[in-house]
């Protein structure tokens, strides 16, 4: 279930609400898509914040791209798919395939900075996820290589 904000945004605009089985077609078939994770606004006071954010990300990019809401119970499981940390999140693809992912509430200028520089990588798997608080070289240690 999503706030009542996000709900009366996705019915405001239209927006699509996919889940795991429908992403890769709707997905496949865009240029560029932006993948909206809401998470619990319950519980996360950003979410609704990144909700009002959205539509006006959208305008700002001119129709290069098309957004889409990821349904509640498709979240986790997309979570671990395109492997960013935290909620709300935007994962931005290119023709189905991932480009890149901006997790929380930033800055305007942030989002105008990060958004077409996204854009313009080339697909990639998305990175492995990040244990908080350690770097690599504690990891590689803590292996014993």
């Amino acid at each position: 279930m999503f706030s009542p904000l996000l709900s009366s945004l996705i019915e405001q605009h239209g927006y699509p609400v996919i889940g795991e089985a429908d992403l890769a077609a709707f997905a496949n078939a865009r240029d560029h898509c932006v993948l909206f994770f809401a998470g619990d606004a319950d519980r996360l006071m950003e979410s609704n914040d990144l909700a009002v954010i959205l539509p006006e990300l959208i305008k700002a990019s001119a129709g290069v791209l098309a957004p889409i809401i990821v349904s509640r119970d498709a979240e986790r499981m997309l979570q671990r798919k395109y492997r960013f940390s935290a909620f709300p999140a935007l994962v931005f693809l290119r023709r189905g395939e991932y480009l890149g992912a901006i997790s929380r509430v930033r800055d305007w200028a942030e989002y105008m900075r990060e958004i077409p520089e996204i854009l313009a990588r080339a697909p990639s798997e998305p990175p492995p996820f990040k244990l908080p608080g350690r770097s690599a070289s504690v990891e590689h240690d803590h292996l014993g290589n």
